[in-house]
């Protein structure tokens, strides 16, 4: 398959990528746990963080020295949610780059970052961007939204394509060709998510989103094998060469992606936006590697960011 310009093949990449551009802040809240910080040790050794960590100092301290963990500031939280609330004010204040969640119960997490007074709100949507790395495709698959809006109607879908498309642009993937998935390649008024489907493709030709080749609504043979995309006669633009597919629904992508985790062995990342900050949003039983290729895809999107709002 043909390489496109502009696209970025695999995790290495990002990682290299994101070492350029030098440490970032990253500030972990409820940063207790042992298997949290080897991998914020192991980002910190490749250059791209620098850690700020909130939570119980002495869980802190002891997880710290059990994994060679040195170079750091702590600061003391009686538990998970004063350490959320603690870690986004220093994002919030500038005092960190990135926010990270640690130890601390996703709803404790969100709740604390969607605070309209202390958190980390922007005005609008917040979604989930999921990356993955499959073997056998030649570049990045970037897919939203799977873990934040479970049904979005179709303004909240403008927006989290808003997010992702602004998103892969400060990471450095120019004209993404985006797939707005759904089960046919026919718009059916009985079929909200094809209707849907149409309608963002002339959003993201109405230029009120960074440019991109957009097409639907499409099915996933349509957007992934050129054959099958020639078999039922549609000259598509996108087919096999996909950067970004945006789901009709959470479900949608919630299967998918670990569909590709159990049966495929891909490798995957994940950031949440739509807030002021990037936030990675994991979980506890993500790998190393996992947590690593996320923390490098916040640094690239936070530095960029940076560079923008300095203009």
């Amino acid at each position: 398959m043909e390489r496109d310009l502009g696209t970025i093949e695999n995790f290495e990449a990002i990682i290299e990528r994101a070492r350029k551009t030098g440490p970032r802040r990253v500030c972990v809240a409820s940063a207790g746990d042992p298997e949290l910080l080897q991998a914020v040790k192991q980002a910190c050794d490749m250059g791209l963080i620098y850690p700020i960590l909130t939570g119980k100092s002495e869980e802190i301290a002891a997880c710290a020295k059990s994994c060679g963990l040195r170079e750091y500031d702590a600061f003391q939280c009686s538990g998970p949610e004063e350490a959320a609330k603690a870690a986004v004010t220093m994002v919030r204040e500038g005092r960190a780059d990135i926010l990270m969640k640690g130890s601390v119960n996703t709803s404790v997490f969100m709740r604390a970052v969607l605070n309209r007074e202390q958190g980390l709100r922007a005005g609008g949507l917040v979604s989930l961007l999921a990356v993955y790395e499959l073997p056998g495709y030649p570049k990045l698959i970037f897919a939203t939204d799977s873990g934040v809006n479970p049904a979005p109607d179709l303004e909240q879908k403008k927006e989290i394509l808003k997010n992702a498309l602004t998103a892969m642009k400060r990471i450095g993937v120019e004209d993404p060709k985006v797939a707005m998935l759904t089960a046919n390649e026919m718009v059916d008024p009985k079929i909200t998510s094809t209707v849907d489907a149409a309608a963002l493709v002339q959003f993201a030709d109405s230029g009120q989103c960074p440019p991109c080749t957009a097409e639907g609504p499409v099915a996933f043979d349509v957007a992934f094998d050129p054959a099958a995309a020639a078999h039922k006669g549609i000259d598509s633009r996108i087919s096999g060469k996909v950067d970004l597919i945006l789901f009709p629904n959470m479900e949608t992508g919630n299967a998918l992606g670990k569909s590709w985790l159990y049966f495929n062995r891909a490798k995957w990342a994940g950031i949440v936006l739509g807030a002021a900050k990037p936030v990675i949003l994991g979980s506890r039983s993500d790998s190393a590697a996992v947590k690593i290729n996320s923390i490098a895809l916040g640094c690239l999107a936070a530095g960029e960011q940076e560079r923008e709002e300095t203009r």
